[in-house]
């Protein structure tokens, strides 16, 4: 075995032992005891922890297995056995390490929610960016994609936390304002994933529309270190030709490379915009 695939499964054991720790804080330190329903296989293993005091995780692994036979075909064995070590790192830190966390005993119900919600969202995202997963409804959303593949994922997701934190609410949270917490930490928790997923490979870009292009490009090499692209382009209303110059650099950058540019042509005309990833030299490796 390479050095490089020892140092890619050490990453992802720390990375599937942090999410388990995250989700377990999150669902033992704060939602069990606010009675919050819960979305995926979680919520289900919820209802039976309020009853039985059944460990979680645990349940949570035991109603993945037959799960995971009628996806094998689908989702495909090395995904399958992935998501399957996942799931096993993620619930021994679940159940025995997150529950010996001292607790915040917060009152406020909806900060405990908010709370859950980034603990958990935290949790999948660093579970998602290992190309892994935790089972249960993920696996579920997965196979009714393949059977129905005119369905979005975005309202497979939705029917199916739907399902779940109603079935919750009724049998444990005996609430509407428990079940609009549920609401809240899915909502929540679906952020935090989007944000930790993309932040990851974000960034900003800015175009300039000038005649000094070649200046600008010189003064944000020296202030940022930050290579550009020149190219021509034509005005839609006069047809005059101006030199565009692109530039892609971190948020903190950003404001230097405005700066400069502005400093070099006052009429320059600038556009900047969020880049939800970026790639090549300077910034994070694309891997194939």
């Amino acid at each position: 075995m390479s050095s490089e695939k020892r140092k890619e499964i050490l990453i992802d054991v720390i990375m599937d032992a942090l999410s388990g720790l995250c989700i377990g804080i999150a669902l033992y330190n704060f939602a069990a005891d606010a009675k919050f329903p819960l979305t995926g296989f979680t919520g289900i293993a919820m209802i039976f922890y309020q009853y039985f005091r059944w460990n979680i995780g645990m349940l949570t692994l035991v109603m993945n297995i037959p799960l995971i036979f009628i996806c094998y075909k689908v989702l495909g064995k090395k995904f399958l056995l992935k998501s399957l070590k996942t799931m096993a790192i993620g619930t021994v830190f679940m159940d025995f390490v997150a529950p010996y966390i001292p607790k915040a005993n917060i009152a406020n119900p909806l900060l405990n929610a908010m709370i859950v919600g980034v603990f958990t969202g935290l949790g999948y995202a660093l579970v998602y960016m290992r190309n892994s997963s935790t089972g249960g409804a993920d696996f579920i959303m997965m196979l009714i994609k393949a059977k129905h593949p005119h369905m979005t994922l975005g309202r497979i997701f939705f029917i199916v936390d739907v399902v779940i934190i109603v079935i919750d609410t009724i049998a444990y949270a005996h609430s509407f304002e428990a079940l609009c917490y549920g609401f809240v930490i899915s909502y929540i928790g679906s952020i935090v994933v989007d944000k930790v997923m993309i932040s990851a490979d974000s960034g900003m870009m800015c175009m300039i529309v000038t005649n000094k292009a070649e200046a600008i490009a010189d003064a944000i090499d020296k202030a940022v270190e930050r290579g550009t692209t020149i190219f021509t382009a034509k005005g839609g209303y006069k047809g005059d030709e101006r030199q565009v110059l692109m530039c892609a650099c971190s948020d903190k950058q950003m404001y230097q490379v405005n700066r400069v540019a502005k400093k070099i042509d006052v009429d320059a005309f600038i556009v900047i915009m969020e880049s939800k990833a970026v790639y090549g030299e300077g910034f994070k490796r694309f891997k194939g």
